[in-house]
């Protein structure tokens, strides 16, 4: 049995992850603030933010597993784009909660997942859902983008250390493009002053250059299906796929 454990599983891509997944027979167990009605998903809710619960949460997560599971793949979906604005600007109290969601959170969950799962000699997993804004400087995102530069190292440092483990854990921090989902109405959403590439992000929806969710979601699972992560290390595009 393949175990999937997916965060931010109640919308976008998270919630067509663990939908798809679900339907392919795989047990999965979907974590988010809000519980989302799919058959055969295992919810726990959580607020990611609260980085002082997730250690547990990851046992109770790890542990609601079936006894016969032969691999475990973790998830890190979740993420948020606000605060959005000139540094300078932005409010610190949002700076400190994206920090939590989209770096503080990740590290802990795989921390957690690394540990639980030291002894288990099936095949481990963990895929961080990057962003270019990782790997490119855009003005008015400068939490986003330092969060997702952060994930992106963390990987590389998770991949390095693994190389040297009895039963090693693969990880990778994927792009996923840009997709049309809530996270998208939000960037729309904002103004010029805050997000000078706004205009930008206003022309890929009226041209139709957004995937949607669940044709991400499909890709995603194609890659981790069938990608040796050690060979395409730590760092991929989904649209290099």
């Amino acid at each position: 049995m393949n175990i999937y454990l997916i965060t931010g599983a109640s919308k976008g891509i998270g919630f067509e992850l663990a939908k798809q997944l679900s339907e392919a027979g795989h047990f999965v167990v979907g974590i988010a603030r809000t519980e989302s009605e799919i058959d055969g998903v295992k919810f726990i809710q959580a607020d990611l933010s609260e980085t002082g619960k997730l250690v547990s949460l990851m046992s109770e997560a790890i542990d609601s597993a079936p006894h016969d599971a032969s691999s475990f793949t973790l998830i890190n979906n979740a993420g948020m784009v606000n605060p959005i604005g000139l540094i300078g600007s932005v409010n610190a109290d949002e700076i400190a909660n994206a920090i939590a969601v989209n770096l503080t959170a990740p590290m802990i969950i795989s921390n957690a997942f690394i540990s639980n799962l030291k002894n288990f000699d099936g095949s481990k997993r963990i895929v961080n859902i990057s962003s270019g804004a990782g790997r490119n400087a855009y003005e008015g995102w400068g939490t986003y983008c330092s969060t997702k530069a952060g994930l992106d190292h963390f990987s590389r440092v998770v991949a390095m250390e693994q190389l040297n483990a009895e039963h090693p854990v693969e990880i990778v921090s994927i792009a996923p493009g840009i997709i049309d989902t809530g996270m998208q109405e939000t960037i729309r959403g904002s103004n010029e002053n805050a997000f000078p590439l706004l205009e930008k992000f206003v022309d890929y929806k009226e041209q139709g250059l957004l995937s949607t969710a669940e044709q991400t979601a499909q890709k995603l699972i194609s890659f981790i299906d069938n990608q040796d992560f050690k060979e395409v290390g730590p760092i991929v595009d989904i649209r290099n796929f």
